[in-house]
């Protein structure tokens, strides 16, 4: 629907731009990592230091739910990195609004499940 069409519901979108967040890891592995997320019309793209994520959403109602593929991209040497090494796949869910969003997620890194909690804070709209 266009911007205006006058079926247009007035339900809340997960508004398209640059988003910074703040990950925090709880059970199975400790960590927090801080970076850039643009998202756009149900993709994700974005990272931090060491890792790049990609990966798709859908939203409804306020609440928003998706899937990401995570990869490091930077040698970490003399640390050790929660999901070093390797891809992985994390789901989540949460709510949104018009100026960020929260979640809760999960991963499986090896045999071990990393729970996760996240805030976004929209910087830049598209």
């Amino acid at each position: 629907m266009a911007a205006g069409d006058a079926s247009e519901t007035s339900e809340a979108r997960v508004v398209n731009g640059l988003y910074i967040f703040d990950i925090q890891m709880r059970d199975g592995k400790r960590g927090q990592a801080r970076g850039v997320v643009v998202l756009c019309d149900g993709c994700i793209m974005g990272g931090d230091s060491f890792f790049y994520y990609t990966g798709s959403y859908t939203f409804r109602n306020g609440k928003w739910r998706g899937d990401l593929i995570v990869n490091q991209h930077t040698e970490a040497v003399g640390r050790t990195l929660a999901f070093g090494g390797r891809e992985v796949t994390c789901g989540f869910s949460g709510d949104y609004s018009a100026d960020g969003a929260e979640i809760e997620g999960m991963a499986l890194v090896g045999k071990t499940t990393v729970t996760f909690t996240a805030r976004l804070t929209l910087k830049n709209a598209m």
